[in-house]
């Protein structure tokens, strides 16, 4: 299966790997198969996804916003390896999601991100494991923020 043909066929394309934010590696290389990514957000374009989970934002966008921080999380890979056709599995995310004190949805938000990755290269390359943990607030007052460990060929 080619990733890009997958991403054409569900309309989709990948942005420009994400600005860095501060002074970091957007990925860092672990060892001879394994990468680690540093946290990206929703921002893609014009489009982003500001405030918390609950008060501004639906689930429903929670979860658009999730999907968003995957496509830039795919971005800054590729931009590492130059084939996302090489990614061998999704090892491990943790999304962060910002959200009201009385909103406990945060793991059908990062379903928003995982059922992507699924959709995207099946269940045995593209289902991690995970951890969805709410915070107040988020750089730049995004709702979501996505890291994650990826394995390479």
């Amino acid at each position: 299966m080619d990733i890009y043909q997958k991403l054409r066929d569900m309309h989709l394309e990948l942005p420009p790997p994400p600005a860095k934010g501060g002074v970091y590696m957007p990925v860092k290389k672990m060892n001879d198969r394994l990468y680690y990514i540093s946290g990206c957000g929703p921002k893609i374009g014009e489009q982003n996804f500001i405030g918390k989970l609950g008060k501004e934002l639906t689930l429903e966008e929670g979860q658009m916003a999730a999907r968003n921080c995957i496509l830039n999380i795919l971005s800054a890979i590729e931009a590492e390896i130059g084939d996302l056709n090489k990614i061998r599995s999704f090892v491990k995310v943790l999304v962060f999601i910002a959200s009201e004190v009385d909103f406990f949805d945060q793991p059908l938000v990062a379903n928003g991100a995982t059922g992507f990755l699924v959709e995207l290269f099946g269940e045995e390359i593209g289902c991690p494991s995970r951890s969805a943990i709410a915070v107040n607030v988020l750089p730049g007052n995004i709702a979501v923020e996505i890291e994650g460990i990826v394995e390479i060929e």
